[in-house]
């Protein structure tokens, strides 16, 4: 049996490369590239390495054709590495092995595994039969998964007939009837409203805690990766910049506070702007921008010298701090 803290995924100096072909707009480019057509190699991920511990919620972050899916695709198995080494619960994904398939489950926010034409309960039913989970497990895992996305009145419609919402919570149910071990999600959230997003993120929250499902996510949506991610690997271009808590990350790169100051009396901005940058301002209510060694100093100021009914201290938001290390790479 595995122990809690043991490394369940390895990957080892992981590279995985593709050959694409280049074409000019237009009937005689078109002609002429059956005859000739220019290729190039993109290096979509190049020589990366981590380790993953069972149970954890590690968020795999990066811009888009940073290398999330193509690292994804290759740790489950969908696409063969150019090189590199990967063991996930022992196994070489790649060589896509029943014992293997049957301890993983994808969810992709952009793709289907859920039969179309059907109710999703059909294709439940499917997948018991595909992955041999006997009938009290499967009822058992069902009721929980009903209850816990409230989608009793769902599970019976016609998959294409369900908003965004209502199939992202079945397309969870079909991954993790068979309880994976491993869980890889890519965008989950994606396309969802608010209130869809944070109940998609409470049950994740939810199967990692009660089943300790080890998950890695991918998502632009760094309301998913500061709610449910301590841990976090950023790639960009195909290779990995940080990998650590996601807390290190912040004080690594914040060089700002954010303070928020509201007032009892009216302040003009040209008073305000000397503390720091204004974000936001309404001659009540002030949201400033301080560098980190002198946050202190310029609140107390503030606090001293104008009537202040409430004042907050923040760090830069996340996706400000991936944004900056996108801008300045």
């Amino acid at each position: 049996m595995l122990n809690y803290y043991m490394s369940i995924v390895s990957v080892n100096n992981l590279s995985r490369s593709f050959q694409v072909f280049d074409k000019k707009p237009g009937l005689f480019a078109s002609i002429k590239s059956i005859y000739n057509r220019p290729e190039r190699t993109v290096h979509a991920v190049e020589d990366i390495s981590f380790e993953i511990n069972k149970g954890e919620l590690v968020g795999f972050i990066g811009p888009n054709g940073a290398g999330k899916t193509t690292t994804l695709k290759c740790l489950s198995g969908l696409l063969y590495p150019s090189s590199g080494d990967i063991n996930i619960l022992g196994f070489k994904p790649s060589d896509r092995k029943y014992n293997y398939l049957r301890q993983i489950g994808f969810v992709m926010g952009q793709k289907n595994q859920l039969w179309w034409d059907i109710p999703p309960q059909e294709t439940f039913l499917l997948n018991k039969e595909i992955y041999d989970i006997a009938d009290n497990d499967y009822q058992k895992r069902l009721d929980f998964f009903i209850e816990t996305l409230d989608i009793k009145n769902v599970i019976s419609v016609q998959t294409k007939k369900l908003s965004l919402g209502q199939r992202m919570k079945c397309e969870f149910v079909a991954a993790l009837l068979h309880n994976p071990k491993v869980l890889f999600l890519d965008e989950p959230t994606i396309g969802l409203d608010v209130v869809a997003s944070q109940k998609i993120r409470q049950f994740i929250k939810k199967i990692n805690q009660e089943y300790k499902t080890t998950i890695i996510l991918t998502s632009h949506n760094m309301n998913d990766v500061e709610e449910l991610c301590h841990r976090v690997i950023l790639i960009d271009r195909g290779q990995i910049k940080f990998d650590g808590q996601l807390s290190e990350l912040t004080s690594k790169y914040t060089e700002l506070k954010i303070l928020r100051f509201t007032f009892e009396t009216k302040v003009p901005k040209s008073t305000i702007s000397k503390f720091g940058e204004i974000v936001d301002g309404n001659l009540l209510a002030y949201t400033i921008k301080v560098t980190k060694d002198k946050y202190l100093g310029v609140a107390s100021e503030i606090l001293s010298s104008f009537p202040v009914t409430d004042l907050n201290i923040e760090d830069t938001p996340i996706e400000d701090v991936i944004r900056q290390i996108y801008t300045d790479r």
